[in-house]
């Protein structure tokens, strides 16, 4: 990747503009950012929190490299003041953020980053454009395991991801959601998540016979074989593989599974599954794929198609039906003066936060609220943790797996109503009293101190 030494330069050019300004008017106060989501698209009712371990690497790293510097340089847009500033600019703040894999909710900050003002508002596209992808993707994988009735599911989207970066992250992001799997192989190297796969339609239609397709792959992969049966008739090719399995079993092996790939997924699933019982192989597995997303899972669920397993792919992996998120970025503390912004439809609430989650005795979510930071609300728990301070990561970061159940337990503890796939319950968040007043004492404030200027006559 050829941006993977200048990650300093993943930034919008306004960014860079803003900060040499800030500069060159001696502002370097302390600024607080929070980051959040103004509004759920279609059918969503709760967000998943993804890519805080991206965000927080990146700005424990966060410098501009001679290569960069150069480059600006190259632009003759910048002052060699700013420059200069630029050589020696590191990340000192802290980070509050949700810990990946809890969910979240519209208006709730994810994460909050204190830090003087120009380092603050200088890595603000990385972290959008790192949480958006993640949080948009886990969003999306949750709502395909919830439906998918206890099977597992295994990311197949990386030929259709927007991007290798996208695809790496769209792997983690699933298995953060509960996928079990992935075929990506270097996201199974990067991560440690299972790595699966079975064939294509070009290894079977490049040999004569189907049957021949499948000895051959058999013979290579005699303990890990799953078929692909659907390259031109399904219920044959699932005799064919009852024959190969026969050929395996008298050599002590054991066929793994098939796969479907197309046509009608439910009927096919239950003819395939009573050739092979009938044939005694009842313990080979039937996956199946195709463009499948939450909503085909779940009439398959419905129905009690004989799927073991399924592969998800394109759709989950550019989040098909809702394929971006309003998320802002927006500063709501300067120089330890609350601000907030009033534009219509995009107002932000002022001063640094805590979320405070409130639970029944079942351990059920109950509701969320938005709360000032040295606020305490006793019998909630406060999500916004201090995961960076002076600009170092604080303890050791949760493995991929501790996330993945973190998020399988509370996601169970969501109200099914909420988890619905069309038409989600809104999960009930409120701002605290004190927030509450603070916002309306700073809106007035604005609009004593921000009215229009009338032209004198």
């Amino acid at each position: 990747m050829e941006y993977r030494n200048s990650l300093a330069l993943l930034t919008d050019l306004y960014q860079l503009t803003m900060a040499q300004s800030y500069l060159q008017s001696k502002k370097s106060a302390s600024a607080t950012f929070s980051l959040f989501v103004r509004s759920y698209p279609p059918h969503r009712g709760a967000f998943v929190s993804a890519g805080l371990e991206h965000v927080l690497d990146f700005l424990q790293g966060f410098a501009f490299d001679r290569e960069a510097i150069d480059y600006l340089t190259s632009t003759r847009m910048f002052a060699a003041d700013f420059l200069d500033f630029l050589k020696g600019l590191r990340f000192t703040g802290e980070v509050w953020a949700i810990p990946e894999g809890r969910l979240f909710f519209k208006d709730e900050p994810i994460l909050e980053i204190t830090a003087p003002i120009i380092e603050a508002q200088i890595v603000e596209t990385f972290v959008l454009n790192q949480i958006n992808l993640q949080v948009l993707i886990a969003t999306k994988a949750a709502r395909c395991v919830h439906v998918a009735g206890g099977r597992a599911l295994v990311d197949f989207s990386l030929r259709r991801t927007h991007g290798i970066d996208a695809g790496i992250k769209v792997a983690r992001s699933s298995y953060v959601a509960g996928f079990s799997g992935t075929s990506n192989v270097a996201a199974g190297k990067i991560y440690g998540i299972p790595i699966v796969g079975t064939m294509a339609h070009s290894f079977v239609t490049s040999f004569e016979r189907e049957i021949d397709a499948f000895r051959s792959f058999v013979t290579s992969f005699p303990e890990n074989s799953t078929l692909l049966i659907d390259t031109y008739d399904t219920v044959a090719g699932a005799r064919k593989a009852v024959e190969v399995a026969r050929e395996m079993a008298g050599k002590g092996q054991r066929l793994r599974g098939v796969r479907i790939d197309s046509g009608d997924l439910a009927s096919l699933a239950k003819e395939v599954r009573r050739i092979f019982d009938e044939a005694g192989f009842v313990d080979v597995k039937i996956i199946g794929s195709g463009g499948l997303d939450e909503y085909d899972l779940a009439a398959l669920t419905e129905v009690n198609a004989p799927y073991d397993s399924y592969g998800v792919g394109t759709k989950m992996g550019v989040s098909a039906d809702a394929p971006w998120l309003d998320m802002a970025y927006k500063m709501v503390e300067y120089n330890g003066r609350p601000v907030l912004k009033l534009s219509t439809g995009k107002v932000s609430s002022p001063g640094r936060k805590q979320i405070f989650r409130f639970v029944d005795g079942q351990g059920r979510l109950l509701k969320d609220v938005i709360a000032l930071r040295h606020e305490e609300l006793p019998g909630a728990e406060p999500l916004l943790k201090k995961v960076m301070e002076k600009g170092e990561i604080k303890g050791a970061y949760p493995s991929l797996r501790e996330i993945r159940e973190s998020f399988l337990d509370e996601f169970g503890r969501l109200d099914e109503n909420t988890r619905a796939i069309r038409n989600p319950a809104i999960y009930p968040v409120e701002l605290s009293p004190r927030l509450t007043h603070l916002k309306a004492e700073i809106e007035q404030q604005v609009a004593q101190t921000q009215l229009p200027l009338t032209q004198s006559i």
